[in-house]
């Protein structure tokens, strides 16, 4: 502010032979080079306002933006964080598919073996029972065999003996066959 009165006072001192110039004496200056003065220095004194205002203005967005950079880094440290978690349990959660994954071919396996196992055992208990079929009906089939050879034994017996004995033999021959054949069928039943 200095140097601008300054320049008005340098003003002052320029020789008035026909050029323009400043009368710094308030007193002997008319009123329109009172009011030029007046409107330069309202003028420069709204500069200087402004400037103020104006270096207020940019402070304060100054502020604002270093406010909305410290939000911006909080946000971002923030977000890494939460990056971060969320990495950790993509990585427990991969960590657990694979073991559910392991795990499963495992129980296939396990089940696969337990399958085949119960398959041979079934297997073998088929085997055992057509094994014991088989005794069952050969032990049946040689039952009928030796009943029908005893049977023809008995009739060629009785044929031979009804050839060669009298009556009263005969009686008592027969007797006795039927109390063996009697014993017999209990034995085989």
């Amino acid at each position: 502010m200095k140097n601008v009165t300054d320049s008005f006072v340098s003003l002052g001192h320029w020789p008035s032979a026909g050029s323009f110039g400043f009368n710094t004496d308030i007193l002997a200056t008319n009123p329109i080079n009172l009011s030029v003065v007046l409107g330069v220095l309202i003028f420069f004194g709204k500069g200087v306002y402004n400037l103020l205002s104006l270096s207020d203005l940019l402070d304060n967005r100054k502020q604002r933006i270093l406010n909305t950079i410290r939000n911006s880094e909080e946000l971002r440290g923030g977000a890494i964080e939460q990056l971060e978690k969320a990495r950790a349990r993509l990585r427990k959660v991969e960590i657990e598919a694979e073991q559910f994954r392991v795990n499963g071919y495992s129980e296939i396996e396990q089940e696969k073996l337990n399958l085949i196992n119960s398959t041979y055992k079934t297997l073998e208990q088929l085997e055992n029972y057509k094994n014991e079929t088989i005794h069952f009906e050969q032990q049946r089939a040689i039952n009928q065999v030796r009943q029908r050879i005893f049977q023809q034994a008995l009739q060629g017996a009785l044929g031979t003996l009804n050839s060669c004995l009298n009556n009263e033999l005969h009686l008592r021959t027969i007797s006795a066959n039927i109390g063996m054949f009697g014993a017999m069928k209990e034995i085989t039943d």
